[in-house]
């Protein structure tokens, strides 16, 4: 891979990240502050519906041809993926145990961020750097193996 399709891939992945990331935020937000679940039990469901966005994005968008990859690619996304989910679910338990999670931090345009929110966005931004790298090894480490069989 050469510099400016490495740049644009890494550029892609940032832009599915953080759409990915505002659907998440918006789901937890749903999820605990009007279904009223606990914010650990908001997270994972959150976290799924990213997680599945995310596939959907990096397979179509961010890393050609990872789409033709086979079951064993997918596998792999999927188990880097739980891992994540485990990462993010302990971050969260951590932060608000260090950070609390009802505070209020500001309130804008009638928005109200507290705390457990930016406890999501610092998980996040781990999780993020930890899927970039598996999801690319894994996504990518087929069309490797599939280019040296041509």
């Amino acid at each position: 891979m050469n510099k400016k399709s490495g740049l644009m891939e890494g550029l892609r992945f940032i832009v599915t990240g953080g759409v990915c990331f505002l659907v998440e935020l918006a789901a937890l937000v749903l999820l605990r502050d009007t279904c009223g679940l606990d914010t650990l039990i908001a997270v994972p469901i959150a976290f799924l519906l990213s997680v599945i966005l995310n596939y959907l994005l990096c397979v179509k968008w961010v890393f050609s041809g990872a789409g033709d990859q086979g079951n064993a690619a997918k596998a792999g996304f999927l188990v880097t993926s739980v891992m994540g989910l485990f990462l993010n679910e302990l971050l969260m338990l951590v932060f608000r145990g260090v950070f609390g999670e009802d505070t209020v931090l500001f309130t804008l345009f009638g928005f109200t961020v507290t705390m457990y929110m930016f406890n999501k966005t610092l998980s996040t931004a781990i999780v993020m750097v930890w899927n970039y790298f598996t999801k690319r090894a894994i996504l990518k480490k087929g069309l490797l193996k599939k280019k040296k069989a041509e």
